[in-house]
């Protein structure tokens, strides 16, 4: 057992169960020390399997940062699906596209495509090798490029950091 990784994984899940809780209560901070125990007993291993351990920090600090950019695509896309739902004129264009992505590790992959996913007007169908495949409500460009930029550039450049 990697003590070093099993303590970080350790303290990142018992500072996401005290956030959580928002209390410092004993019971609920016993609870949360126990919870935390088991599930980095199971999880150590892989929840720090690309980057060295020396980069928890930085790892955490990219997850923070993308929690509202992630958010924010979330609503953007929200927005644009209830307006077409609401004004039938506006034009729905599905098909389905290619995006390539950097990311190596098959973690950082699924939460992309988890990512893309739940924002809604687009649908991760599949991830082979170095591609996701993914039906979008509207296809609003051919050009590979920016069909990449528009969907998952913003938040691949954060995963980088985190996987």
């Amino acid at each position: 057992m990697n003590l070093k990784k099993f303590l970080s994984t350790f303290l990142i899940y018992l500072v996401f169960w005290t956030a959580y809780t928002s209390s410092l209560k004993q019971e609920e901070l016993l609870i949360g020390i126990i919870i935390s125990f088991f599930l980095s007993l199971f999880t150590y291993k892989s929840f720090s399997q690309q980057k060295s351990d020396n980069n928890i920090l930085k790892r955490l600090l990219s997850f923070i940062a993308y929690i509202p950019i992630f958010i924010t695509e979330m609503v953007k896309a929200n927005i644009d699906v209830a307006q077409r739902v609401i004004n039938p004129k506006l034009p729905i264009n599905p098909g389905i596209v290619k995006i390539p992505t950097k990311l190596k590790s098959e973690y950082a992959k699924l939460f992309l495509a988890n990512s893309i996913t739940l924002t809604p007007g687009t649908l991760t169908l599949d991830v082979k090798d170095q591609n996701l495949y993914i039906h979008w409500i509207d296809l609003s460009s051919e050009d590979k490029k920016i069909q990449k930029e528009i969907i998952s550039d913003k938040f691949e450049k954060h995963l980088e950091g985190m996987f």
